[in-house]
């Protein structure tokens, strides 16, 4: 059971009453009724996921990030969501659970991404130049490197998110790691 209130989307009102029925049209998912008990949340969460649709990074890719740092930091809801989400963008499920654990076997690129935002979490940003050579290796530059910190930092915003307000899931379960 949630622990904050959970705004119904008919019910609301002003700013996020608009959210709803505008960006969040048909997404009547638990997070967003939790983080619509702020509108300043809910447009914060739009903003940076918005953004993050214009990285070099494609779908697939973030969607690596948000599976390894979801396991990491023990976000039941992401790991289900991400892990749906993920399948949507092309990821195998073999894959998103190869995220999940920080490394995917099948290919070099969601695998360096899977290392990489393992090494970033792992360090608290403190990554190596070994840990920057290695990524830029498997064909990423420095663009993808920020990119990949963004992606990180919007995980964790869901990830802490969630487990404050215990949110429900209502993704299916994803396989154990």
């Amino acid at each position: 059971m949630a622990r904050l209130e959970t705004i119904d989307p008919a019910q609301s009102e002003g700013r996020v009453k608009e959210i709803f029925e505008g960006p969040l049209k048909g997404k009547e998912l638990n997070i967003f009724k939790g983080m619509a008990n702020s509108s300043a949340v809910l447009d914060a969460y739009l903003g940076m996921s918005g953004a993050l649709k214009n990285a070099s990074l494609n779908a697939a890719q973030q969607e690596v990030v948000q599976l390894a740092i979801g396991q990491a930091n023990g976000c039941d809801y992401c790991q289900a969501a991400h892990t749906a989400i993920g399948k949507g963008a092309g990821l195998s499920e073999a894959q998103t659970v190869g995220a999940r654990r920080g490394a995917v076997d099948d290919d070099p690129r969601l695998d360096a991404i899977a290392k990489f935002a393992t090494s970033l979490h792992e360090k608290r940003g403190f990554v190596g130049d070994d840990d920057l050579a290695t990524f830029r290796s498997a064909g990423f530059d420095d663009g993808h490197v920020a990119e990949v910190v963004a992606v990180y930092a919007l995980a964790t915003f869901t990830n802490y998110f969630n487990h404050v307000n215990a949110t429900p899931v209502d993704f299916p379960a994803p396989p154990s790691v």
